[in-house]
């Protein structure tokens, strides 16, 4: 795992004033502004762990999974994966409250329930319009027929 990622656990672990999480897990909410989408499942923020202190690392989607931007199986899947990313942008806005935070399975990362301001999980929504499916399901966006 490389420093962002282990130090965002590691930094709210040790600060976190929060109710106690499972081992190597953060409950949040952690205040988190948004430096960019990557993809519909994806966003770059800059976390605040403590007083006058951030972080920039990466955030997966910890609920849900939209197609695939930047690598697509095929050429449906690119269509889809423009809208997830889009709409992600408009539900993350400036910046987003992250919730159950934990080690991602790609180094660099965190994976994480994203909540809007308004403590809308943004996951759900992307799951509800159809832009998603939840984490681990049938991906049907290059399935045939």
């Amino acid at each position: 795992m490389t420093p962002p990622a282990a130090f965002l656990i590691a930094a709210f672990g040790f600060c976190s004033l929060s109710a106690p999480a499972a081992a190597g897990e953060l409950a949040g909410p952690v205040k988190a502004a948004v430096v960019r989408v990557v993809d519909g499942d994806t966003l770059a923020v800059r976390a605040q762990i403590w007083v006058d202190q951030e972080i920039d690392v990466k955030v997966r989607l910890a609920d849900a999974d939209a197609p695939e931007l930047y690598r697509p199986r095929c050429e449906a899947e690119k269509a889809p994966a423009r809208a997830a990313r889009d709409r992600l942008r408009v539900l993350a806005g400036e910046e987003v409250q992250l919730a159950d935070i934990r080690h991602d399975k790609y180094a660099g990362r965190v994976a994480a329930r994203v909540l809007t301001q308004d403590g809308v999980d943004v996951g759900g929504v992307l799951i509800e319009d159809g832009l998603a499916i939840p984490q681990g399901g049938a991906k049907p966006w290059c399935v045939a027929g």
